[in-house]
């Protein structure tokens, strides 16, 4: 059975240029539970050299993607994101140093990354936090979240 049979029915799939092994790396040292699973090398008769990597399964904290190295043709846009789920100002901090690294911060915890692809950093309990209009705009002037300054405007 090949890797895509045993992949949800609907997965993320990230156009690259070149470098989709290079970000999958990058990935995998982030997210606790990740892996790689597969990848698929183009065969000899291909206008890329033999052998090198076209798609790449693989894992991050249980959702799995799979990475293309398609060529400069499309971008990454702000259009479409990952949200990551924090149930800690620890698990905040940790994703957004390690998302921003040679990346950058957008507002109210959206980043990119070096690779373009952007990212949210949230705490769980912030849908809850935001119903609260001083939590809301608190929000709206961060970059990265901090937990306990959303509180507190969701309390006064």
């Amino acid at each position: 059975m090949s890797a895509l049979e045993s992949f949800p029915r609907v997965t993320p799939f990230l156009w690259f240029d070149s470098n989709a092994e290079e970000a999958v790396d990058f990935y995998l040292t982030i997210f606790k539970n990740s892996r790689r699973l597969d990848d698929l090398r183009t065969p000899d008769d291909s206008r890329v050299p033999k052998g090198s990597i076209l798609t790449i399964a693989f894992e991050l904290d249980g959702q799995k993607f799979t990475a293309f190295n398609g060529g400069p043709i499309f971008k990454f846009t702000e259009a479409i994101s990952f949200v990551v789920r924090c149930d800690s100002q620890e698990e905040v901090d940790h994703y957004w140093s390690k998302l921003t690294a040679g990346g950058s911060e957008i507002q109210c915890g959206w980043l990119k990354d070096r690779f373009g692809l952007c990212w949210q950093i949230v705490p769980a309990r912030l849908p809850d936090l935001i119903r609260h209009p001083k939590a809301m705009q608190a929000m709206l002037g961060m970059k990265k979240l901090i937990i306990a300054d959303l509180e507190r405007a969701a309390e006064s």
